[in-house]
């Protein structure tokens, strides 16, 4: 059976534009922020517009495992970005909460992010964008249903 090489298939090419655009946002938010990774970004937005979810919860959002999850939220407790404290109802659980050091990040990465986000689309009509994203939801779905079975 003679089959593409994994560089000639879609799936290479959806990894190549994650990776770059992940390396090109990286390299504008460090330029503000030395010691902040798009992940961390990522849970300061989560954890500010759902303050109540759980580290389980934003480890999926961020397609991390739990004990990744875990280091990353270590790493921001000890650079001050998040507290974290025992869950007194679910002692099994911990309380994060974003310090004002994380708020000052939640102010100023927003227009990093939006500016990204610009400069990777451009070119790019929404109806081209719409019709990716529906493209790539249904891989995702017949990889879903393959995996469920």
């Amino acid at each position: 059976m003679n089959i593409p090489l994994p560089s000639e298939t879609v799936f290479h090419a959806i990894e190549s534009s994650i990776k770059c655009y992940r390396k090109f946002a990286q390299q504008n938010i460090s330029e503000v922020f030395p010691d902040i990774t798009i992940d961390q970004g990522l849970i300061l937005l989560f954890l500010n517009k759902f303050p109540d979810m759980s580290q389980t919860e934003i480890a999926e959002l961020v397609f991390r495992d739990n004990a990744s999850m875990t280091r990353m939220i270590n790493l921001m407790v000890k650079n001050d970005y998040l507290n974290r404290s025992i869950n007194e109802q679910d002692r099994r659980r911990f309380n994060i909460e974003i310090t004002p050091k994380g708020k000052d990040v939640l102010k100023r990465l927003p227009p990093i992010i939006a500016r990204n986000r610009a400069q990777s689309l451009q070119g790019i009509t929404e109806q081209e964008q719409e019709q990716l994203k529906n493209i790539l939801k249904k891989m995702t779905a017949n990889c879903t249903k393959i995996y469920a079975s």
